[in-house]
């Protein structure tokens, strides 16, 4: 990926060589944090579940649910 090149912020569209710097690929801290709220109030989501071809485009992703921790503490 050329990271020169200029793209938009995806919180406030303004351009720019984002991806360059510390909150790449937002202009700031404050529209990276805008983006995160929007994922923790559920405003942003993933509509519906991975397809299997998709899990094998990724070999770090796993199929299988994730165990539970061990809750003998």
């Amino acid at each position: 990926m050329n990271t020169s090149a200029s793209v938009r912020c995806p919180t406030c569209r303004k351009r720019g060589p984002w991806f360059k710097g510390e909150y790449g690929p937002f202009c700031s801290h404050r529209c990276k944090l805008i983006d995160l709220g929007k994922w923790l109030g559920e405003e942003n989501r993933i509509s519906e579940p991975l397809r299997p071809d998709q899990l094998e485009e990724n070999p770090n992703v796993s199929s299988e649910p994730p165990e539970p921790p061990d809750s003998k503490l």
